[in-house]
């Protein structure tokens, strides 16, 4: 969650994230599409989810796209929609969001932690094949930070294991590997559209893409208690539903996020430019993928103390993650006690700066200077 990374009552602090800041952008087309929804007398399930649905289809270019309440449930319905529970083992990365493991747990299977690349904090295919055991059914690779996972490597292991592979596309909104888009290379990608997300409600939502016309039929039941007509279920399923409003709101969002993620991709390289002799490891980038930076995500010595320093001189940050799903307590008591040496690591260092489209290069600017001030 990025609750920590939201904007400020205080004027003179630059926020970490800013999703009023991009309603305000858009205020005219948004305000529009929920009057539209309201006129309407439909909330549930109508045209606006019916649309998104499409859209969203064309633009990760797949075959299905079914909406549903949040990210966290998107991974849960990808589960049982390939009939992962009790018993089963996932392979994922510590190196998240908790959604993504308690997930898995939610559908009574158990996550299996590997580590990461210290280069672009991504699952780390070669570690993969070591974790794998006869229980293991699944692999989620997370897309974090705006960076797309070693998708070729990850797609040979689970081919090879006859494993299937959900993309946890969260943080990746139109981010592309090898001229693909995430969450169209697995079997099923699952996208939340939590405030502050590259493509962002004003609320929770998310949605599962895939090109399986028999997993799509399978999710799309699952969304609504199993009905193949109404109040009768003929299969597993629960309410997960995206709301009118929000798919309303997402379509408005959605014909513009590409020309949202170019910004961010324009202020990552003038922070790049800026930062690049100061004392701190900037992010790198994966050949053959488009980086659209959810996140501006640095790594530094020393790094609560660079977090108060920037905040007492207005420059809000913010750390994804802290501590690793793997040493929360929750976890350590479901999983088996293991090391991860470098998502262990980066948790120590790594602190995201100011990133969303809005951003202005004179704030850019100021981050910079306040970081120059630290340093020198």
């Amino acid at each position: 969650m990025d609750y920590l990374c939201s904007g400020s009552e205080n004027n003179l602090m630059i926020p970490c994230a800013n999703p009023k800041a991009q309603y305000l952008s858009y205020r005219d087309d948004i305000n529009s599409a929920i009057q539209r929804v309201l006129d309407s007398g439909w909330y549930i399930l109508g045209e606006e989810v019916t649309q998104f649905e499409k859209e969203f289809s064309q633009f990760n270019t797949v075959s299905h796209t079914v909406g549903v309440g949040s990210g966290t449930e998107a991974l849960h319905i990808a589960l049982r929609a390939l009939d992962i529970g009790q018993g089963d083992e996932v392979i994922t990365t510590a190196h998240t969001a908790v959604a993504t493991a308690s997930a898995i747990d939610l559908a009574g299977a158990k996550p299996i932690f590997v580590d990461i690349e210290p280069d672009f904090f991504t699952i780390d295919p070669d570690l993969i094949e070591d974790a794998i055991t006869p229980k293991t059914k699944a692999i989620i690779p997370v897309h974090i930070y705006g960076q797309p996972c070693n998708m070729d490597a990850i797609m040979e292991i689970a081919n090879k294991n006859n494993l299937k592979v959900i993309e946890d596309c969260a943080q990746t909104h139109g981010a592309e590997y090898n001229g693909k888009r995430v969450g169209s290379i697995g079997d099923v990608g699952c996208f939340s559209f939590y405030p502050t997300k590259n493509l962002g409600a004003i609320g929770d939502g998310g949605a599962l893409v895939t090109n399986d016309d028999q997993l799509g039929k399978k999710i799309k039941l699952i969304r609504e208690y199993g009905w193949e007509e109404r109040y009768i279920s003929s299969k597993e399923g629960w309410n997960s539903r995206l709301d009118e409003l929000q798919a309303a709101i997402l379509r408005v969002k959605l014909k513009n996020l590409d020309k949202d993620n170019n910004l961010r991709q324009q202020h990552a390289k003038k922070y790049n430019e800026l930062l690049k002799d100061l004392p701190i490891e900037l992010p790198k980038k994966r050949e053959n993928c488009t980086h659209v930076y959810h996140l501006f995500v640095i790594k530094v010595d020393k790094r609560d103390r660079l977090k108060e320093y920037l905040g007492k001189n207005g420059v809000n940050t913010t750390i994804q993650y802290p501590v690793p799903v793997h040493q929360q307590k929750y976890f350590q008591n479901l999983c088996d006690e293991q090391s991860l040496p470098v998502t262990e690591k980066a948790a120590k260092n790594i602190l995201s700066l100011p990133m969303y489209p809005e951003l202005k290069e004179k704030e850019i600017h100021k981050a910079q200077n306040i970081l120059k001030g630290y340093f020198s």
